[in-house]
């Protein structure tokens, strides 16, 4: 008689502990998104220099290098993004900056920038 008096208060007993686990186990969920999405980020700012370079490389591109970088990456990436060029002598180097978006609510700016930089020989 006692064994099932015990097992009883020890199910409720853990279902509350689930309870209080389940809110650690979400922001360890979001936190590991948010660095796939800080990684996404960076992936894309690299793609999008080196784009913006390989079209700026050429005596007459046909457009806009920072048009042809932000046309390479994501949309949802590409419309907070900045390209800097500079040139040297027979190279050009353009640097993308990308905001990292927050999947975390309220956190909107938190997460910076991700910044990278691509150079290409001219023609």
């Amino acid at each position: 008689m006692t064994g099932t008096r015990t097992s009883r208060r020890d199910r409720g007993q853990v279902a509350i502990e689930y309870l209080g686990f389940i809110p650690l186990l979400l922001i360890v969920g979001l936190c590991a998104i948010q660095l796939g999405v800080a990684a996404y980020a960076a992936n894309q700012a690299g793609t999008a220099a080196r784009a913006a370079a390989r079209t700026a490389s050429h005596d007459r591109p046909e457009t806009d290098p920072a048009a042809a970088g932000r046309g390479a990456i994501s949309d949802w990436l590409a419309d907070e993004s900045t390209f800097t060029p500079s040139w040297g002598g027979d190279q050009v180097t353009y640097t993308a900056r990308v905001k990292v978006p927050s999947v975390i609510p309220g956190m909107e700016n938190a997460f910076g920038w991700a910044e990278r930089s691509s150079t290409m020989p001219r023609d």
